[in-house]
């Protein structure tokens, strides 16, 4: 018997268990996978290469988790990622780094009415984002209750606009309606810096650059800090899989007993209440409470019978939007890519590499995926890992990591396991165009597709955050109205993956913050 059975140990399971025990409480966490970490994992795909599958970089794990659990204790090190390149197709380039007065010198050269624009634009992000961070850590309230928790924080939220300056107040509504396009045209002229710049606020949904809404996603992604120094992206030693690893050993050293190898079938509940879970292979486990950090459709229409959830709640669950867009390739390398508007090796290859050469080309991308197909010249935003951490390829040799969208779920003619190659190729093909020597120094290739995600990830639709980032599905609508704080209809049955707030990304806070929830539950 069990205090505390969580299934999935994905980050966020994790961060959730070790909480837990350290508050005293009996953990088991039960993972699927023969690996832990979910999304957040380093294989070895090729013989001495380590290829963070999935997730590839790390900004958004909160300061106070990585505090709290003394993951640096556990082998956590993050090493810094040095800017983004944008390589264009005249032959030019737009290449940010972290040395900000190089930056604005770059963008001068590109506009330098834009150059100026460039600080005025950072300082409002940053009044945005202090607003918004401490939502992070917080339970959502509920716009409908009259219980005076709730009131209080609606009460302090209102409290916190009302104290920004009238210039920020609009700002930020504007961030939270408009479209990353629109909202980045307000600041900036220069094409390729506005569709660098707005990718951000496409990952993880089915929308465009254009799509209103999106402009909030950028924020989301632009709120990360390493070590304190915000908007700052880093590498994590090892691959994105020494996030989990550390983690695991933070809840191991608490106590937490871990299974991997060991798949769920179904949570037991009964007279409305969770009692514990059954393995695929028949064994039933029990325990006072059930923790889920798998997604929604997971937990709700496969591991509970239908009877024991209110019929209203199983329909905001079917109307719960997945709709993946994004996919994967990665590279086994034998040298470096040659990019023809920056000859040879040298440190814009040590950061991002985003190909988003203009607005247009965003958004026509997202013109495939909206008719059922996958994008012939995608966005993909490029990391190249071995630079900056040996150890994840052979001496002389690199791993390359490319996040591509869109590759829509849903594919009108076909389907993945027809269609991974031609994916594959068409990466490929785009990335040639910039770099042309990329298909003679390939020695191999592991496309991911979101029918892959659905598959080994347990990612329903191929959704990398567990369900998009849209505003109808954030804050107190996650995951379903009502039902945004962690509790679900199901006593002593709880959520903790990124379905929940705050969302998605390697951040940790909705495993932090369930596991607040149930200690406060369970001590009242």
């Amino acid at each position: 018997m069990y205090d505390v059975i969580v299934i999935g140990g994905g980050h966020n399971g994790l961060i959730a268990a070790a909480y837990l025990a350290r508050a005293g409480r009996r953990v088991l966490v039960l993972e699927r996978r023969h690996v832990l970490g979910g999304a957040a994992v380093t294989e070895e795909i090729v013989p001495g290469f380590k290829f963070s599958v999935c997730s590839y970089v790390v900004s958004l794990l909160r300061p106070e988790i990585i505090r709290e659990l003394d993951l640096p204790r556990h082998g956590l090190e993050i090493l810094p990622l040095d800017g983004t390149f944008t390589p264009l197709p005249d032959g030019d380039y737009l290449w940010r780094v972290n040395d900000h007065a190089r930056t604005r010198r770059e963008i001068a050269r590109h506009s330098p009415v834009d150059a100026e624009a460039y600080d005025e634009y950072g300082r409002a992000m940053v009044e945005m984002g202090r607003f918004v961070k401490p939502i992070l850590g917080m339970l959502p309230p509920d716009p409908m209750s009259r219980r005076p928790r709730d009131l209080r924080a609606l009460l302090s939220l209102v409290q916190r606009f009302r104290a920004m300056s009238r210039e920020d107040q609009y700002a930020l509504v504007q961030l939270m309606t408009m479209s990353a396009a629109d909202f980045l045209d307000r600041w900036f002229e220069t094409d390729a810096l506005k569709a660098t710049m707005a990718a951000s606020g496409i990952i993880g949904t089915f929308l465009g650059v254009r799509s209103p809404g999106t402009a909030y996603v950028l924020l989301h992604h632009y709120m990360g800090e390493i070590d304190g120094a915000f908007r700052s992206w880093g590498l994590p030693r090892g691959g994105t899989g020494a996030i989990s690893n550390a983690i695991a050993m933070a809840a191991r050293e608490a106590g937490v007993e871990i299974r991997a190898r060991t798949a769920v079938a179904q949570i037991l509940v009964r007279g409305g209440t969770a009692r514990g879970v059954v393995l695929d292979n028949g064994d039933e486990l029990r325990a006072s409470t059930v923790v889920s950090s798998v997604d929604p459709r997971l937990t709700f229409l496969r591991l509970l019978d239908g009877g024991a959830l209110p019929g209203d709640f199983v329909d905001d669950v079917r109307r719960y939007k997945f709709r993946g867009s994004s996919g994967k390739v990665n590279l086994a390398l034998d040298a470096l890519p040659d990019f023809t508007c920056l000859r040879g090796p040298g440190a814009h290859l040590r950061g991002a590499i985003s190909i988003s050469p203009g607005v247009d080309y965003m958004e026509r991308a997202y013109d495939a995926a909206k008719y059922g197909r996958f994008s012939r010249h995608p966005y993909i935003d490029v990391v190249i890992p071995s630079l900056t951490d040996p150890s994840v390829a052979p001496p002389g040799k690199h791993v390359m990591s490319c996040f591509v969208q869109y590759a829509p779920y849903d594919l009108k003619e076909g389907s993945w396991d027809d269609k991974r190659e031609e994916f594959g190729d068409a990466v490929i093909d785009t990335l040639a165009e910039y770099a042309p020597n990329l298909r003679h120094i390939i020695r191999h290739r592991q496309v991911v597709t979101p029918l892959d995600l659905e598959r080994e990830w347990g990612l329903s639709e191929g959704n990398i955050f567990q369900g998009e980032l849209t505003l109808e599905q954030l804050f107190f609508l996650r995951p379903a109205p009502g039902w945004a704080q962690y509790a679900t209809p199901v006593r002593n049955l709880y959520m903790c993956g990124s379905a929940t707030h705050p969302g998605g990304g390697i951040m940790g806070a909705p495993g932090r913050n369930a596991a607040m929830k149930i200690l406060a539950d369970t001590a009242a």
